[in-house]
């Protein structure tokens, strides 16, 4: 491994809870990295929030790369001039609001300070890059690389090029992000909601739909993916998952097509995902029955961190 700061420097586009993650990888890589926010007190508060995850995370023996916590913090800079976080980085990922306009307008900044070799990322969720890059000198340059929250934790990367976006630029992010101990998937065209989200939605969707028909409670529908689904997706995708209940994917279909047609055929049209929506309110008030309500809420995503960490560790023997 090259010393520590060697590599290169890695500009990071917000200091919320994904440009944190992002700056912890990168650094724990060895990279040098300088967050950057708008506001100097949240890039302060960040970087201390940083020092004491990387910390914990050392303490339980869970941190990523081969060195320690304090190595690793010291690669972290902060500042809240965007020139100083983007200027001869070789890689910069953008982490702003999911706001076409404010996207447009972050790497449109970000364009202005890119030399020729600098990978321009975004972490957008859904927005595909040429509805905010085209146009730019280095829209080239530009790719979507969307972590999964908690991204430290959940190493898949969906990388989404742009039509004009080169092969070199792909192929070196993909490698940066293995680097970091990630799982980078490659899209070979543009897609609204890319993979996960589109998978993710079409099972929140049914969820709802369970809910909202008096079919199964909150709890037992989230029993259903935590103690079923969940544990052989935890290591297999649901392809494989069909493949290996039958003797290939031609004989699955001809042992379950014909339910999976009809059942599928029964789902409900598409909940309207608005606060005041009954179905919405009937979930939180089954979550506060049980403890789940806002103010568990950070604790909660601790136990979920720290299981993530486990999980990701115990798929890496």
């Amino acid at each position: 491994m090259a010393e520590a700061g060697t590599k290169g420097k890695v500009g990071i586009v917000g200091s919320g809870l994904i440009g944190k993650s992002w700056a912890m990888l990168f650094a724990g890589a060895g990279y040098r990295v300088v967050l950057y926010d708008t506001v100097e007190s949240q890039v302060t508060a960040a970087l201390a929030d940083i020092q004491q995850q990387l910390t914990k995370l050392e303490e339980s023996q869970l941190l990523k790369g081969s060195l320690s916590s304090q190595q690793q913090f010291a690669l972290i800079s902060g500042t809240n001039d965007l020139a100083k976080a983007a200027t001869d980085a070789i890689y910069v990922q953008e982490n702003v609001p999911e706001n076409l306009e404010i996207k447009k307008k972050v790497f449109q900044q970000l364009d202005e300070l890119a030399s020729e070799k600098t990978i321009l990322a975004s972490s957008t969720s859904c927005l595909v890059p040429s509805k905010f890059t085209a146009g730019l000198k280095h829209s080239s340059q530009c790719i979507v690389a969307h972590p999964i929250n908690p991204p430290y934790y959940v190493p898949l990367v969906e990388l989404m090029p742009a039509p004009y976006t080169s092969a070199d630029v792909i192929q070196r992010a993909k490698a940066i992000h293995i680097e970091c101990g990630q799982q980078p998937v490659v899209f070979r065209k543009e897609i609204e909601g890319f993979g996960i989200n589109r998978l993710q939605y079409a099972l929140l969707n049914e969820c709802l739909r369970l809910v909202q028909d008096d079919v199964m409670s909150v709890e037992d529908i989230d029993k259903v993916m935590s103690y079923g689904l969940g544990h052989r997706y935890a290591f297999m995708g649901p392809l494989q998952t069909a493949l290996l209940n039958a003797e290939g994917l031609p004989n699955y279909c001809d042992r379950y097509g014909e339910t999976i047609v009809r059942v599928s055929e029964t789902y409900g049209p598409t909940p309207t995902w608005k606060a005041d929506d009954p179905v919405i309110q009937e979930v939180q008030r089954q979550f506060d029955a049980v403890g789940l309500g806002v103010d568990q809420l950070p604790a909660r995503r601790a136990w979920r961190d720290e299981n993530l960490a486990r999980l990701a560790k115990l798929k890496q023997e």
